[in-house]
């Protein structure tokens, strides 16, 4: 992995995403509330219905329930969520009102690795493909995935040179690189997001430059799950347990690593992979 960039070296919502908020927090919207509006306000609205306008009004106040889940999950990482994300977070906890499908992506297993019944790690084929990318450099991993994954959100709704939803796809990455020791983690963090099939072939071009288009090589990843948030602490301790279970560690890439994401940064008990690169 080269440490100027995101790119892969070697030999590839999210589920939840938006998730885990008590639904009673979205809102409902109810008869007074649409006895409320006058023929006027309709016409104004240009709905021309009360059913429209309820809907509109119940689409506004599910956005802003989803904002307040992730504004106040945010401010534990001391990450403020802007009332802008609004939207993009609603596009993507439903992906686009159901019209996509959250697209994994696409790897070759090759062996898995178990003892006693456990599995250790799995060793995956993932093919060469286009990743969105954004390097970022705050005080602390928590908030560099936060305000890295938000620009991402951004990209996939919309702010992109083909103005489409483009579909979420799992895992989210982040390359964390470390020191010789694996003790430190760097500041910088490089959030990636998979191009879906569809954009594979002529990817669209972010509205962001601070996110760029990447096409990784094909490589072989040794990766193994776990649960819970993701910080310094607990990426360090994910990287010393998985190297003291590989057959030969010097195979690897020794400074970078990967964390894949299932589940939305704002999710306590996230769905987790630490991604160990095998060297070309």
């Amino acid at each position: 992995m080269e440490t100027g960039n995101c790119r892969m070296n070697g030999g590839g919502g999210l589920d939840g995403i938006g998730g885990g908020g008590d639904d009673s927090s979205n809102g409902m919207i109810t008869l007074e509330d649409l006895e409320s509006f006058s023929e006027d306000q309709l016409s104004d609205s240009g709905t021309g219905s009360l059913e429209e306008a309820g809907e509109m009004i119940e689409d506004e106040e599910q956005q802003d329930g989803l904002l307040r889940y992730w504004q106040d999950a945010a401010r534990g990482h001391q990450v403020e969520v802007p009332r802008d994300m609004a939207e993009p977070i609603q596009q993507i906890t439903s992906n686009n009102n159901g019209q996509h499908d959250r697209e994994h992506v696409p790897f070759t297993l090759i062996a898995r690795k178990e003892k006693c019944g456990d599995m250790l790690y799995e060793k995956r084929h993932y093919e060469k493909a286009h990743w969105a990318c954004i390097t970022v450099h705050e005080d602390t991993y928590e908030q560099s995935i936060c305000y890295g994954f938000m620009k991402l959100m951004r990209y996939i709704c919309q702010q992109n040179s083909s103005g489409s939803y483009l579909g979420m796809t799992i895992p989210i990455l982040t390359v964390i690189r470390t020191d010789e020791n694996h003790s430190v983690l760097s500041r910088d963090v490089t959030v990636a997001y998979y191009l879906p099939t569809e954009y594979q072939v002529q990817p669209p071009l972010p509205s962001d430059t601070e996110i760029s288009i990447e096409e990784w090589p094909a490589t072989i990843v040794y990766t193994r799950s776990f649960t819970g948030a993701t910080n310094e602490v607990t990426i360090i301790n994910e990287i010393s347990a998985m190297a003291e279970m590989l057959d030969s560690p010097a195979m690897h890439v020794n400074d970078s690593f990967i964390v894949a994401g299932y589940t939305n940064p704002a999710v306590a008990n996230r769905q987790n992979e630490i991604w160990f690169l095998e060297r070309p």
